[in-house]
């Protein structure tokens, strides 16, 4: 299928161009000789479907509603023409006044917003534009710094960047540029009041381009209110996978999810992979199920603090870690190369994150694999619903497990924190054999397995009460009444003072001289 650039009709007339996206290289661009060096040491040389339609457009100041396949390139899309279009104000100045912001970038996760940084100040390492990142988890102060700095690139989250324009550490009324990257992922997880507050606080002259893998009603309502007539591209079918990616579907039920992920992992020969989870909880369950299964695992879900969640992508980008076991946190816009295989432990609620899951592997071109467990009491609807997304037909196939891998069921606590036995992991040894036709022993055996004597045992505990103290037989006799006392008791005999009809606290009335004759 062709791709497709067709701009937003405007009330007076309607335009759609269809062209074929054409293999161009970073050369043809005509960028700034900083920006070209930074480009051709990351290696880059042809761009991707994206790229080679987004980036002419952002040159021209045009607003860009841009859909692609995750793993396309969407970042060097957006940051390499807004930097070309920024160089006008570059200065080696120090003050903080001449280094506005003019250009901001939103995202939905703070993992996607440090990514994109990293990218953004690679490519801007020969100019003198300043970058930052602010996202929440983590201390202001070392951010307001940074900001006090002045920056001309700022890569946020919408939660932490309000806290900052609260604070007064962010000014942005000279912004020029506004990118809403993976848009549809900010309105999932309830962003768009954030939004709309920190778009009030910009010009309204300025260029805003937004970018998603998937083109919902939502997303497309919000550009309509926030982009003026943008150029709306389109490189591969709403809502489509990657070609390169295999994508299998496994019948396994819920206490066999495990073993069917070593075996995919062992006939496979795979090193690395995501393993996706739809909570929390069952991520951290599962995540200490495979360590002790012998398999170096790490979790990453939204529990985890800040410095935890880099640390586990710095473990795993780095090979130390094997299998990283998260929640949906990842499943946006992490660029982790030649990861081989991600596997969906449990079916999205969302058929739109699916697609973003599996879009972890695959990337730049690769090939890559995606196994999906179905078993759960809901995964039919789910799969339904992934079928009508991606517009393919699921066909399931069952899993033959090797007979010399363990039963995972058989080794204790499974992922729901249960405790399963089987009749081979109890110590049979020292049962005594029973008849083959018979439940009754085996004479035979009976001797090496006959109780020693009572004599020969252990010497019993004596758990016998302790003696009871003797009770005083005064408490044991029947009641007796006294006789009659000769004389009254002292406090009877002595006289009671005068009862007074009122309280000694008030006082009587004054008696006054009557003006009449009383009766």
């Amino acid at each position: 299928m062709p791709d497709l650039i067709t701009e937003t009709p405007s009330p007076a007339a309607a335009q759609t161009l269809n062209t074929e996206t054409p293999v161009m290289a970073f050369a043809q661009l005509q960028l700034s000789p900083p920006l070209a060096r930074a480009v051709a040491e990351m290696g880059y040389e042809t761009m991707t479907p994206i790229q080679a339609q987004a980036i002419p457009v952002v040159l021209t100041g045009q607003d860009v509603m841009g859909a692609a396949q995750t793993g396309t390139g969407k970042t060097a899309a957006f940051a390499l023409p807004l930097l070309q279009r920024m160089l006008k104000h570059e200065n080696a100045s120090t003050s903080p006044a001449r280094h506005p912001v003019r250009a901001l970038v939103l995202l939905p996760t703070r993992e996607l917003a440090v990514q994109v940084a990293e990218q953004v100040k690679l490519y801007a390492k020969y100019t003198n534009l300043r970058s930052a990142v602010v996202f929440g988890g983590m201390d202001m102060k070392p951010q307001t710094l940074e900001l006090k700095k002045g920056v001309e690139v700022l890569v946020a989250t919408p939660g932490r960047l309000l806290d900052h324009i609260e604070a007064k550490n962010a000014v942005l009324n000279q912004v020029e540029y506004v990118v809403l990257d993976e848009a549809d992922r900010m309105l999932d997880i309830g962003f768009l009041p954030d939004l709309q507050r920190i778009l009030s606080y910009l010009p309204k002259q300025r260029t805003t381009l937004l970018f998603s893998a998937t083109f919902s009603p939502e997303i497309k309502r919000l550009a309509s209110s926030y982009l003026q007539n943008p150029v709306t591209i389109e490189v591969a079918r709403s809502n489509a996978t990657a070609s390169t990616v295999e994508q299998r579907f496994y019948s396994v039920g819920e206490d066999d999810k495990r073993r069917a992920l070593h075996h995919v992992l062992k006939t496979r020969g795979m090193k690395q992979a995501f393993v996706f989870v739809n909570s929390k909880l069952g991520c951290a369950r599962l995540a200490r199920s495979l360590e002790r299964e012998g398999l170096k695992t790490t979790a990453l879900h939204g529990d985890k603090s800040q410095d935890e969640r880099l640390k586990a992508l710095e473990a795993f980008k780095s090979g130390e870690v094997d299998l990283l076991v998260c929640t949906d946190v990842a499943a946006r816009g992490l660029d982790i190369k030649d990861v081989p295989a991600v596997f969906n432990f449990d079916i999205p609620f969302n058929a739109e994150d699916y697609v973003h899951r599996i879009g972890r592997t695959g990337r730049a071109g690769a090939s890559g694999l995606a196994v999906s467990f179905v078993g759960g009491k809901n995964d039919a609807r789910l799969m339904a619903d992934i079928e009508k997304l991606i517009k393919v037909k699921i066909e399931l196939e069952a899993v033959e497990f090797e007979e010399n891998l363990p039963d995972i069921r058989a080794q204790g606590r499974i992922n729901d924190g249960r405790r399963m036995y089987s009749e081979g992991t109890q110590d049979d040894s020292r049962r005594p054999p029973r008849s083959a036709h018979s439940g009754v022993r085996d004479v035979a055996h009976e001797g090496q397995f006959a109780r020693p004597a009572r004599d020969e045992r252990a010497p019993r505990r004596d758990y016998t009460r302790p003696p009871v103290a003797p009770r005083d037989p005064f408490f044991d006799k029947p009641y007796e009444p006294s006789a009659a006392p000769e004389s009254a008791p002292a406090w009877e005999s002595t006289p009671r003072a005068g009862v007074r009809s009122i309280s000694a606290n008030i006082k009587p009335k004054r008696r006054v001289a009557a003006l009449f004759k009383a009766e």
